[in-house]
């Protein structure tokens, strides 16, 4: 049944039926759900005031609006959803253990170390599995996730314990949560020097927003001016209230410099986790679980550090990550053994990946090589009609009229690359929060990880001018040689806080300058003359300030304004002509406006850009 024609154009009428289209869905897209011609959708949108191609990916908001204007129900699916009836669809379930409750053994509790930075979270990391970490940190700050397990002795047994270390800079905030999001318990380190900081609180909101118990480390107790119970006294603030004072959050002292009381921290995780967490998982199933980080290693190709949640992962196992996919060729633990199998909450390095995951991918094993190609090929097309629907500019009618009126908006457009995905995320995570008013756009139409490549400055090329943004990477060569014969901009960083302060300045420095008036002086009328072709010109006396030649003016009779937007075309001291006239000083003005009374006020002023902040 065709509909009534819609601004001349005729369509399918849905009658209520619904649809469901994935996110970054076109017209085409639409078009074969229902049967009709995309051209005929696209004259429909124009309709509607929205200027769209046949394929280019569609807001949801403007696919619903098509759906009620052809009277269908139009269901935009998440990726989560869409996902989820992916992995349906080759009948494998994510995020659940198989069989019953006979299948599932204990497992070793996930921590993350969360905190104000410098507040030795790296340093204790060290104490615990006896590695300097910091030493290869740029700055000293943590820049990437790592995983590390470790074993202690409780009551007589050998327990282990699997450390997840998170960046510890604010700018990192996104890769924090989603350490949170990935653990069974936080350890918060307080300094007992420094006590509660803006990032300890943002620490603890995670962790409840998580759901998961808190252990209290109180570092630098050696540090002079350590004061442990003003850290355990401010944290009772936050609802973290020490055993010792009635509570049941576990405070332990400890110096990561000095190495003090490591055991009794590793003792008080074990002893939580086991009072509060009943950690269990079947670890005879298909591996699952997530990447914690992943990078491009020259050599190596793809390297994915994978925390196994349940399951157990083997050399050879067919696996699928994000959009990557591949055969686990070889599996390493954090001091670069060759492993064979890792079972739940062990963290590896798996290698053998055909491309670099996103830190927070899911991963799991399937049974062939050909279907972990097929979910990946699947997760590749909607990624990509997600990153197009996100870097494309709005393009309605009337946004595009305001945009002709006001002059193009002006817009900094941004290639991301970087060393690992973490770092990548973190860093766009922190740019699109960068605020300079609705003049200015920030749009990044590309992130990755790895060495800046050819394809990257061809893409600023045919962006027209996208600067790159290089992370602890560098071009290959034959990038830098094309991007230093087309001029295109690269620019390279370590830390991301330089980024970040380097694009605020880029951004303000587009604005379009902001102007506001500065006072030089006033002059009050006193004699008015008639000057043969230049008309009327004020006898006047400086009352305050200058009076500038070829400044700003405006005649103010009896406190109005009756003429703005004057020039001081003349201004004479006697019979000599004079750049400026100061209080006090009697002078000739002519401002080009002969309808001057006596007891007028001319206000001369200057347009100064104002400084942002």
């Amino acid at each position: 049944m065709q509909a009534p024609a819609v601004g001349g154009v005729s369509a399918p009428r849905g009658n209520g039926k619904t649809i469901r289209l994935p996110q970054g869905a076109s017209l085409t897209d639409f078009a074969e759900k229902i049967g009709a011609n995309p051209a005929s959708l696209v004259a429909i949108m124009m309709h509607l005031g929205k200027m769209v191609t046949a394929t280019q990916s569609v807001d949801p908001d403007d696919l619903m609006a098509l759906g009620l204007e052809l009277d269908f129900d139009v269901q935009v699916v998440s990726p989560e959803d869409e996902d989820r009836a992916l992995l349906e669809s080759f009948d494998i379930e994510y995020g659940e253990d198989e069989g019953g409750e006979e299948n599932l053994q204990s497992r070793p509790p996930v921590v993350t170390v969360m905190g104000h930075v410098d507040h030795g979270k790296t340093k204790l990391l060290d104490a615990v599995r006896h590695a300097n970490v910091q030493a290869g940190e740029a700055g000293g700050i943590t820049q990437h996730i790592g995983a590390y397990q470790v074993e202690t002795e409780v009551d007589g047994e050998e327990r282990k314990i699997t450390f997840i270390d998170t960046p510890g800079h604010e700018a990192f905030t996104a890769m924090r949560a989603r350490g949170a999001d990935t653990t069974d318990l936080v350890v918060l380190v307080v300094a007992a020097d420094d006590g509660v900081k803006p990032q300890t609180t943002e620490a603890i909101d995670h962790a409840t927003a998580a759901g998961v118990p808190i252990v209290v480390a109180v570092n630098k107790i050696d540090v002079e001016g350590a004061d442990p119970n003003r850290v355990r006294a401010q944290l009772t603030e936050y609802g973290l209230v020490a055993e010792e004072f009635g509570g049941d959050t576990q405070f332990i002292d400890v110096s990561a410099k000095q190495g003090t009381n490591i055991d009794g921290l590793l003792e008080a995780i074990v002893l939580t986790a086991d009072a509060t967490l009943d950690l269990k998982a079947n670890p005879d199933m298909p591996a699952q679980g997530s990447a914690i980080e992943a990078h491009l290693d020259k050599g190596r190709g793809a390297v994915a550090t994978v925390l196994v949640q349940r399951g157990t992962l083997r050399v050879g196992d067919s696996i699928v990550c994000g959009v990557a996919n591949g055969r686990v060729r070889a599996m390493l633990d954090e001091n670069g053994n060759s492993v064979e199998e890792a079972g739940p909450s062990r963290p590896v390095m798996v290698l053998g990946l055909a491309a670099v995951p996103g830190a927070g991918d899911n991963f799991l094993v399937v049974e062939d090589d050909r279907v972990a190609r097929q979910i990946a090929d699947k997760r590749v097309a909607r990624k990509r009609n997600a990153e197009l629907l996100k870097s494309r500019k709005s393009s309605s009618l009337e946004e595009l009229f305001k945009d002709l009126e006001r002059g193009e908006r002006q817009e900094l457009l941004l290639i991301l690359k970087g060393d690992v995905s973490g770092s990548v995320e973190a860093l766009e995570d922190s740019l699109l929060k960068i605020d300079v008013g609705d003049e200015v756009n920030l749009r990044i139409i590309r992130r990755g990880v790895g060495a800046i490549t050819q394809d990257d400055v061809n893409l600023s090329l045919a962006s027209e001018g996208a600067v790159i943004i290089g992370f602890n990477v560098r071009p290959e060569r034959n990038a830098q040689e094309l991007a230093d014969r087309e001029g295109v901009d690269i620019r390279y960083y370590s830390i991301i806080y330089q980024a970040i302060e380097e694009i605020e300045a880029a951004l303000k420095g587009m604005l379009k300058p902001e102007f506001e008036e500065a006072q030089l002086g006033t002059a009050e009328v006193r004699e008015i003359f008639k000057v043969p072709r230049i008309g009327n010109v004020a006898g006047s006396m400086v009352l305050s300030g200058i009076i500038q030649r070829n400044a700003k003016a405006r005649l103010v009779r009896d406190g109005v304004v009756v003429a703005d937007n004057l020039t001081v075309s003349s201004l004479r001291r006697f019979k000599d002509d004079a750049t400026e006239v100061r209080e006090g000083f009697e002078c000739g003005i002519g401002v080009g406006y002969n309808d001057i009374k006596l007891g007028d006020v001319i206000e001369c002023f200057e347009m100064r850009e104002k400084p942002r902040d």
